[in-house]
């Protein structure tokens, strides 16, 4: 629900009426003064995420089912990092969007997108987007309580991190922030590394009078990734085992 009487997205537009002429380049640093003026209570991150969300060019849209045509996220053209523009519709093409819903990973597993199967006729998942897909409609399967992160239009999936995604960025059920780092295959202990930057940067940009902590989810946990993640207090491991069985009838 939006903190104040308009939405994030409907004072960006605001913002860029009273600031931006077609063809003027700005930066995320030219908008977050504005909002701390006008609109304290709208965190930094959010006023980012909503930038990024409101580019048209930017693939993170797909991920996004409220980012749909006639919803008002139409604004801006992304030039580089950290650089945009009004969106001209007459030259910069098409928006990108979520046209259908987010699939149902179990749904999804075509010739393209499963792996060989096995002796006893199961395939196992062979992308990481299909893992995520389900395990965030499925959360709960990982920890009672635990949900997707949103806040207006943006939700944890994939969710924007200094130029990086977290594969998911979940809620627990004490209102605690919970990384989770997705692997279809081994985790080996350098992904150790990439989930502490991750819950560093949660911590830096977020409500950081929340707990933050981890989880590791693979198809193996490898013997050094069990070493690595002993040693590191917040950090959860879990193997996934997930199959898709066709049976005659």
């Amino acid at each position: 629900m939006p903190i104040y009487d308009r939405p994030t997205k409907t004072l960006m537009t605001e913002w860029a009426s009273q600031h931006l002429k077609p063809g003027q380049e700005f930066s995320k640093s030219d908008v977050l003064p504005w909002f701390v003026q006008h609109y304290p209570k709208i965190k930094r991150n959010t006023v980012v995420m909503h930038i990024d969300g409101m580019s048209i060019n930017n693939p993170n849209r797909k991920h996004h089912q409220n980012i749909k045509p006639g919803s008002g996220h139409d604004l801006f053209y992304k030039l580089g990092p950290d650089r945009y523009r009004l969106w001209n519709a007459e030259t910069d093409g098409r928006p990108t969007y979520l046209s259908d819903p987010k699939p149902d990973a179990l749904s999804t597993l075509t010739e393209e997108v499963v792996d060989e199967q096995d002796e006893a006729g199961g395939s196992e998942f062979a992308y990481e987007r299909d893992l995520q897909n389900y395990l965030a409609k499925n959360l709960q399967r990982i920890e009672p309580g635990l949900r997707l992160y949103e806040e207006e239009e943006i939700d944890g999936l994939e969710f924007a991190a200094g130029g990086r995604y977290i594969d998911i960025l979940a809620v627990d059920a004490e209102g605690g922030f919970v990384v989770i780092e997705l692997k279809v295959s081994r985790g080996y202990d350098r992904v150790i590394g990439q989930l502490l930057r991750y819950i560093a940067w949660v911590e830096k940009n977020m409500e950081t009078s929340r707990p933050v902590r981890g989880i590791i989810v693979a198809k193996e946990i490898t013997e050094d990734l069990k070493l690595a993640a002993s040693r590191i207090a917040g950090v959860r491991l879990i193997e996934y085992e997930i199959e898709f069985r066709l049976r005659p009838i």
